[in-house]
Formats: C-alpha cells, sequence, structure tokens
C-alpha cells in the first residue's frame, strides 16, 4: 500500500504553495483524462490518508470516472479507499461540491462481496470486473 502525490501537479505559489519539503500535504492542479481539471488538497496525518477534490469550476461534483482516476493517482490498484457518509451530527460542508477519499493507514478495510454490489461484466479482454 501506497500513498504518493503527484509533485509535478503540485501548486507551489499563494496561498495552497508548497513543495516537496510537505511530503504528501499539500495543494495540486491536475488535469484529468477527460480534459477537465480538478483541485486537490491531499494529506496523510493522524494515521490518515486523505484527498479532497474539486472540480475547476465549482458547480458540480466530481463524477465516478473523475474520483476513479484520481484513486489511481494517489494510491495503488491494490488500495482500497471510501468516501464516508457520516451520521448527520458530524457532517461537515466546507464546500458543496467537493468530495473526498480516505484511507487508514495500516488497516485493510472488508468489502461486500462483489455479488451483493453488481454484477461483474467482461472487458474487452475477456477479464471480469
Amino acid at each position: 500500500m501506497s500513498f504518493r502525490v503527484p509533485d509535478d501537479k503540485r501548486i507551489r505559489t499563494g496561498a495552497y504553495g508548497s513543495d516537496e519539503r510537505y511530503g504528501n500535504n499539500g495543494a495540486f492542479a491536475i488535469r484529468l483524462r477527460g480534459g477537465r481539471r480538478v483541485y486537490v488538497i491531499a494529506s496523510d496525518g493522524a494515521g490518515w490518508e486523505h484527498v479532497s477534490v474539486t472540480l475547476q469550476d465549482w458547480k458540480c461534483c466530481p463524477s465516478w470516472p473523475e474520483m476513479c482516476e484520481i484513486k489511481s493517482i494517489f494510491w495503488e490498484p491494490g488500495d482500497c479507499v471510501i468516501q464516508f457518509h457520516p451520521p448527520e451530527n458530524e457532517y461537515v460542508n466546507d464546500h458543496p461540491f467537493c468530495l473526498h477519499l480516505w484511507r487508514r493507514v495500516g488497516v485493510n478495510l472488508e468489502t461486500p462481496p462483489g455479488e451483493l454490489v453488481g454484477t461483474r461484466v467482461p472487458n474487452t479482454k475477456g477479464e471480469t470486473r
């Protein structure tokens, strides 16, 4: 398991500016495969790895494929990261169109069996996913 940041996408100036001395903590401007630009704030403190993801236009939430791409940039394919839906009395909403991914360091999360999630279909290579 490995949390990593794309240092070539790091925002280096302004209020959110940082450099490599900050390790995995900082803000990043990333252009996704579909051309959309996202802003990511990453951190790895207190036993948690975390990214918050906001689209450049700040008018809607990132899509599932966009969040999958962000997951692949910051974590390994075998890492399980989650989006929390906490009890309502614990809600925090600093921005209505920002989504978060989390991973507890040193903990392998249990996931439900695939057949409870949905039907697996073969991809173009004949592999199921």
